[in-house]
C-alpha cells in the first residue's frame, strides 16, 4: 500500500499542463532564433521570392519550406539537388542576402508575437536559457542584439559551429553540452519540422510554435507541446 501510494505521489508531481514530463526535470530552454523569438522568415521569403523570379526558379516556395532551419552548407545541397549542379548557388544567395540587408536596414526585423515576454518569465522563473539557430553566428548576434534579445541568453550556439545543421541533432547536442546539461535536462522551442526533429533526435522535450509550417500528424505525435504563440509558454514551463 505504502509503495503504491509513493507512486502515485511521483507521477502526480512530474504531470504538468496534463503531460507527463521525464522523471529529470527541465532545467533550460533553449531557442531556435528565426520564425521564433525573431520574424526573419518573412524577410528570408520575400528575399528568395524576388531572386527566384529575377532568375525564372521553379517551385520556388517548396525549395524554401525545404531549407527553413538549414544552415548554409545544408541549403546550397537542396538547391543544387533540385536546380543541377551547374545552378550557381553562390549568386542566389548572394543575391538574397543583399536584399535582406536591405530590408533589415530599412524596416528593421520584428520581434515575434510574446518573445519578450516569454524569456522574462522563463529567467525569472529559474530556466536557463539558450539559443540553438542554423544562422551564422555574426548575424545573429548582430540581430539579437539590435532587437533586445541577446541578453537573456548565456549559450549561442550557431549554424556555423556544426557541419550539418537541422534535422541533423549535432546542433542541439552541443547546444546541452554548452550548459554541461543532459538533452533530457532541455527543451527546445521551435517553429519548423527541421527544427523539431533535429531536436527530437538530440533527445529534447519538443515544444512547436508554428509559424510558416503548420505540423503533419507525425510531427505532432513527437512533441511535448503545441503552442499557438509564444505567449502560452507561460503555462507550459511552471
Amino acid at each position: 500500500m505504502m509503495i503504491k501510494i509513493i507512486a502515485q505521489n511521483i507521477f502526480l508531481s512530474i504531470r504538468i499542463c496534463g503531460s507527463i514530463l521525464p522523471m529529470e526535470a527541465i532545467k533550460a530552454v533553449i531557442f531556435d532564433m528565426d520564425g521564433v523569438l525573431l520574424d526573419t522568415e518573412t524577410i528570408c521569403d520575400r528575399t528568395w521570392e524576388t531572386a527566384g523570379r529575377e532568375l525564372g526558379l521553379k517551385d520556388i516556395n517548396d525549395v524554401i519550406n525545404a531549407c527553413r532551419g538549414c544552415n548554409k552548407n545544408d541549403t546550397r545541397i537542396i538547391l543544387k539537388n533540385k536546380y543541377g549542379k551547374e545552378f550557381d548557388v553562390q549568386a542566389f544567395m548572394d543575391k538574397t542576402s543583399v536584399l535582406f540587408h536591405e530590408i533589415e536596414t530599412k524596416e528593421g526585423i520584428p520581434v515575434m508575437k510574446g518573445a519578450v515576454h516569454a524569456l522574462e518569465y522563463l529567467a525569472h522563473t529559474g530556466y536557463r536559457l539558450a539559443l540553438a539557430s542554423s544562422t551564422r553566428g555574426e548575424t545573429v548576434r548582430r540581430q539579437m542584439e539590435n532587437t533586445g534579445l541577446l541578453k537573456w541568453f548565456e549559450s549561442i550556439t550557431t549554424g556555423d559551429m556544426v557541419e550539418h545543421s537541422k534535422p541533423d541533432p549535432e546542433i542541439y547536442a552541443i547546444a546541452c553540452s554548452s550548459l554541461r546539461l543532459k538533452p533530457a535536462q532541455c527543451a527546445a522551442i521551435e517553429d519548423s519540422p527541421n527544427g523539431i526533429h533535429s531536436a527530437y533526435r538530440a533527445g529534447l522535450k519538443c515544444v512547436m510554435v508554428p509559424d510558416k509550417i503548420a505540423p503533419t500528424d507525425e510531427i505532432k505525435h513527437i512533441l511535448w507541446k503545441l503552442c499557438a504563440s509564444l505567449d502560452e509558454i507561460p503555462l507550459i514551463f511552471r
